[in-house]
């Protein structure tokens, strides 16, 4: 006789984790208009359309669904409505924009899901999927729908189409490129046990540095942008992604602010070549920082297995053969002794 199992339901949600769930929605739907405002308030007319070279919401969106799950996803999709209500009467096109907007960060969440990303960034691996799953691949979605919608809808002419997908789609690429990993690393920010004056010496130095180094190349007419990135490099290489995610922000910032004026190395060039220029300096900024920052912490973090299997080691042959090895001097040296 064959017996039936019986069905379980799903356990019913309390009051107080709905209300969590819901103060979680309404602060991701804040959150992304937030930043919506703020990437609005550096716009460029490119094809006929409207776009912004930073667009952080993407960022934002996908941070929000690698932390907290797909279920924060309607927050993402009324962030996205609302952004496009404080720019104007939504339209009927507006809809499909939103979904564009949504399906986006929701695709690249699976597709990094999909290949066991870790939002520690801490492989590799991680970093690479991230650009190419989460920020190139993923966009795809939202900028090919957006600039679709505008011209079905008559706002965007028909040959103006690739130009303003270009824009949108290296707009929203951006947008994950320097916030996601941003947002990620602040996430796993500590304060240092050694809190005195030396030991915000550097990092503020190098905030500063990077700062002061793009205002001055992106105010010659000088093509001198390159000088950004040893700085990159010192923030990849002594604090991770932590030190070079805030200074890849800050070089994007000041150089879109540039390329919009066209002041400086964008001085002479149509809107659309300083597109390609700002663009392409960013996109290596924001790679230099992340996939180098991803390439040390896993070095180190092979360098803490090594040390570990060789502590473990030591001990076992202490136990085999007592009194014969040392196990002190297999021991890891602090970290002021490196």
């Amino acid at each position: 006789m064959t017996t039936v199992p019986p069905t379980t339901t799903p356990p019913s949600r309390t009051p107080r984790q709905l209300a969590v769930t819901a103060l979680r929605l309404l602060a991701v739907t804040a959150v992304y208009l937030a930043a919506g405002r703020i990437g609005l308030l550096q716009q460029v007319v490119i094809g006929g359309a409207k776009v912004t070279p930073l667009w952080p919401p993407t960022g934002i969106a996908l941070t929000c669904l690698l932390l907290f799950g797909l279920r924060v996803w309607p927050g993402v999709a009324l962030g996205a409505f609302l952004v496009i209500v404080v720019t104007g009467p939504p339209r009927w096109g507006s809809l499909g924009i939103v979904t564009g907007n949504t399906l986006a960060p929701v695709a690249a969440y699976l597709m990094l899901r999909r290949t066991g990303f870790r939002i520690e960034l801490d492989r590799l691996r991680d970093g690479m999927a991230l650009v190419f799953l989460g920020a190139f691949a993923g966009m795809l979605i939202s900028s090919g729908t957006g600039s679709a919608v505008l011209v079905l809808n008559g706002t965007l002419p028909a040959d103006g189409f690739w130009s303003t997908w270009t824009a949108w789609w290296t707009g929203d690429a951006m947008g994950v490129l320097v916030v996601a990993p941003l947002l990620l690393a602040l996430r796993t920010a500590r304060l240092p046990a050694d809190r005195g004056p030396f030991t915000w010496l550097e990092p503020v130095l190098l905030l500063a540095s990077t700062a002061a180094v793009t205002v001055v190349a992106t105010s010659t007419t000088l093509s001198v942008l390159f000088l950004v990135f040893p700085f990159l490099i010192w923030a990849a290489l002594r604090f991770q992604l932590l030190g070079a995610a805030p200074c890849v922000l800050l070089v994007s910032v000041i150089t879109i602010t540039a390329a919009i004026d066209q002041v400086g190395p964008f001085t002479g060039h149509g809107l659309v070549a300083a597109m390609v220029m700002l663009q392409a300096l960013n996109g290596c900024a924001a790679l230099t920082g992340l996939l180098l920052s991803a390439i040390v912490a896993e070095q180190r973090n092979t360098y803490r297995r090594i040390e570990q299997a060789t502590v473990e080691l030591a001990r076992v042959v202490q136990r085999l053969a007592p009194g014969k090895v040392d196990t002190d001097r297999w021991l890891p040296p602090e970290d002021g002794d490196r």
